[in-house]
């Protein structure tokens, strides 16, 4: 094998591992996104939406603020999956926007006002 060759092979590996490299998820992801409630009553329901899909570990929802902090496993989920868990317990997550049925399902102290 001549010089050349073996460079060359060198940097296709070289640049093949930084590739794989830059793909690679995040497996304590910190995200933070905006999730539309009331109360405690709400706050429980959101927090078990959220840890009910694989690979979040964490879930804090403040009840001021109306910000869902999480921690994911982004080689497990994605912050889409985690907001349509919210979204069918009737909370409008991020960009996830619970059905009229499932927002209908609140208990009356948790409808939130909904912007058309």
């Amino acid at each position: 094998m001549t010089m050349k060759k073996i460079v060359f092979i060198m940097l296709v590996a070289l640049f093949g591992m930084a590739a794989n490299a830059q793909e690679k998820k995040n497996k304590n992801a910190k995200h933070s996104i905006e999730v539309n409630g009331n109360c405690d009553q709400c706050k429980k329901r959101i927090e078990k939406a959220a840890l009910s899909v694989a690979g979040v570990k964490s879930a804090v929802w403040d009840t001021e603020s109306h910000r869902l902090s999480l921690i994911v496993n982004e080689e497990k989920t994605s912050l889409e999956k985690v907001e349509a868990a919210i979204a069918k317990v009737g909370h409008d997550a991020g960009s996830a926007k619970a059905t009229p049925a499932d927002y209908e399902n609140l208990h009356s102290c948790c409808k939130y006002d909904r912007n058309p």
